[in-house]
Order: C-alpha cells, then structure tokens, then sequence
C-alpha cells in the first residue's frame, strides 16, 4: 500500500461500492488517519503487520477507499468494492464492515451509522413481499394508520385468556393484535393451542364486526422450529407471523424471509438497544433499520418519538424516511440509497403509547404507520375492550381534523383515556 494506506480524500462517487458511514475515538496515542487506516484493514485485505502471503493480491481492485475524514467530528465513509462481498449474505457483509474492527486497540469507540448498498447487491436481496400497499390490502384499510395492541401481561396469561384479550381488543377497534417478543411456547401457553384458539376468536370479531382482524403468532425460535410454526400458522389460516430479528440473527431472517409461506413478516426490534442506544459504540438503528428491508421485513418498530423508549424525533424520522421510500439522497449524516423498486417496510410505533399521544405522533409521522398500543389499551379505567374503542376513536379523530379534546365530548372511552393519561 502507499503510505496513506487507505485514505483516499479524493473519492467521491460510491454509489456502485458497498459503503459505510462511521464515528471513531482513536484510542490514545493512535492518530485519527492510523485508527481509520486499521479499520480499513481488518474489514477488508490488511492485517496488523506485514505478510509475505499477501503477494500477488491485487490490492488496487480489492482496497477499500477511506474519504471525507473529519477529524473534528470523527466521521468518515468507506467505500468498499463489491468483490469483497458474497451476494445475499448479509451475515457475511457484517462480519466485514461491522465485525472484528470493534475490537481493534487502536480505537476506544466505534459506532456504524449508515450502510449505502449499491444496486448491483440491492438486486441481490429478497426485500419485503407485502411492503406498505400488499398490507393495507390485506386489512381493507387505506387512508389511516392501522390500530394494533399487544396482549399484556407480556408472559403468564394462558391460550383462553390470551385468547379472549385479543378478542376483546379486535371487537373495540383495534386492526391487530400481537404476541410480545418475549412469549414463544412456554409451559403455561403453548404455542399451537394459542394460535388456534386466538384465531378462532379473530374469526369471531371479524363476523362482529365486518372488519378484517389479524393475528401476529411470535415464531421466534431455533431456524428448524421456527420454520415449522411458520407452516403451522398458514395451515390454521393465519396471515402473519412475528420475529425478534435482533435476536435471531440476520441469517435466521433471511431464511424465515425465503420461506415465509406468502406470511407478513412483522419485525420486532427486541435487544436492539444493546447495539444502538450508546451514541459513541454500536451500530445506530437507522443502519439496522435498512438491512431489515433488505432482508425482507415488511414491519419493522421504529419507535416512536413520543413514548416511553429512547429516541429522538429526527432519528425517527430518518428510519421512517429510509424504509418507505424509494430513494435517499447523500446529505450531512446520511449515506445516499437506492432501493430500486424494492417495497417499503411498514413503519411500527409502539412503546409507552396511549391514545393521549396519538395526535402528536401522526403530527410526526403521518399516516403510513402501524399504532401500537399495550398499556394504553389495557390500562384503561375500562378495561380492553373500551381501551381499544379509545385508541381507534384517537385516530378517527386526527383523520377527521379534529382536537382529542373536541372529540372526548362525544368520545366517552377517548374522554376517560384521557383523564388518565392526558393530552
């Protein structure tokens, strides 16, 4: 190599290399451009010394382009060509660009905060096989957000209470009902019985109520088991099925996504936080956000800018933007993407919502989204049934143009939600 190794200030045009956004704390006594030069290296043709084995590599095609260093801020991109990379493996990709070089001593903190797939690998992965229409589609719902909730308890109610939960969420609005990302099979609710015995009653509200009811069954488990339950809940009639992807495991996603049945994959980010909440290490959610549209998630939580977990309304903001749109421009932070037609991923909000914050959240992010509710639901001083009667009136409200406050005056289960929780 030359003896600015990777640096390459004068690179610029990246759209045809895999390419990656990061933040760097060079440990002490490591200059910046030395900390940036061992990343290139260990997530590509280097090593940490010399070695005679590297002859005959061709190291012009095959090095990546280290460019627009900013010492200052710590950020700088890589532009990685394509034949470092296996198509369709986004394992493999991580474990190039996101994988050793976090252990690096010569770097205290390192956090990825874009990735920019080029259309050539774009083409290469399954992406969404619903996105945001085949969705709405399927629900019969086009012009506002879908209503769901998630049966609480998380874990400890049995199949007939769980069951009647979603019941009687479905039959006071609510378009959806899901498992949470911590119920599976355990002894106290088995898995099959709870399937069964959750969509007979999505059957039930259904005729009730003349609206179609989904069901979102957790399926996460080991590959082989997880693909069996997909099988399972197709069998029974089911039109969903849950994943925690974070805990799964890219690979486990890109099998459920080439298996999933004609299934809407709803994509929960359990763990997440673990990679993305500390600003300095980690990966940031946005960059996981878009490899799950890669990988064939057609939900995704994002969060929700306004609820109980860690998030900025920007950040939101840019998550949404990069899963449901088909171009992304390179801008300060960000990395251009084109998606190339792939469908878009159906944006989820959930955590800490009641019907109190759902004005301001579509303020924030419009319709195109999926309001999930649990303790807002829940909680209500009435119960399931009402609380969900409150969460769609919420919405009907902003739909209609109205304050929650205007609304509450003929909204009686909107009225005591809001006596609870406020406005």
């Amino acid at each position: 190599m030359e003896s600015r190794g990777y640096l390459d200030e004068g690179f610029a045009d990246y759209e045809d290399y895999l390419t990656t956004l990061l933040y760097v704390e060079p440990a002490q006594g490591i200059s910046f451009e030395k900390a940036v030069n061992a990343i290139c290296g260990e997530s590509s043709i280097g090593t940490w010394t010399d070695v005679e084995t590297a002859e005959g590599i061709d190291s012009k095609r095959l090095s990546p382009h280290a460019f627009d260093l900013n010492e200052e801020s710590g950020l700088f991109r890589v532009a990685y060509p394509l034949d470092l990379f296996e198509p369709d493996n986004i394992p493999q990709v991580l474990s190039s660009i996101a994988g050793n070089i976090y252990g690096m001593k010569a770097i205290d903190n390192l956090r990825v905060l874009d990735i920019h797939m080029p259309p050539a690998m774009v083409r290469t992965l399954e992406g969404p096989e619903f996105g945001i229409e085949g969705i709405r589609r399927i629900l019969g719902v086009q012009d506002r957000p879908l209503v769901g909730t998630i049966v609480k308890p998380k874990v400890g109610l049995n199949e007939e209470r769980h069951s009647r939960v979603a019941y009687e969420a479905w039959v006071g609005g609510c378009d959806i009902v899901k498992d949470d990302e911590n119920l599976t099979s355990q002894p106290f609710n088995r898995f099959e019985k709870r399937v069964d015995l959750t969509l007979e009653k999505r059957d039930k509200a259904e005729s009730e109520t003349g609206e179609v009811k989904v069901y979102m069954p957790n399926i996460t488990a080991e590959t082989d088991k997880m693909l069996e339950r997909l099988d399972y809940v197709k069998s029974q009639g089911g039109k969903y099925a849950m994943i925690d992807v974070v805990t799964l495991g890219f690979a486990a996603v890109q099998t459920v996504r080439k298996n999933n049945k004609s299934l809407v994959l709803h994509a929960h980010r359990a763990m997440h936080g673990a990679l993305t909440r500390n600003p300095r290490m980690g990966i940031t959610m946005l960059a996981l956000a878009k490899l799950y549209r890669f990988a064939g998630a057609d939900q995704l939580h994002i969060g929700t800018a306004v609820g109980k977990m860690e998030g900025a309304k920007d950040e939101v903001k840019s998550i949404r933007d990069a899963i449901t749109q088909d171009e992304i421009p390179d801008s300060k932070g960000l990395l251009s993407q084109s998606w190339g037609g792939m469908k878009p991923v159906f944006p989820v909000c959930s955590g800490g919502l009641h019907p109190g914050l759902i004005d301001g959240l579509m303020q924030i992010m419009g319709k195109d989204i999926i309001i999930q509710l649990g303790g807002g639901i829940h909680g209500h001083p009435q119960g399931t049934l009402l609380g969900s009667t409150a969460a769609r009136q919420a919405v009907d409200a902003i739909m209609e143009g109205v304050s929650l406050k205007e609304k509450a005056k003929t909204a009686r289960e909107l009225s005591q939600a809001l006596d609870v929780w406020g406005n």
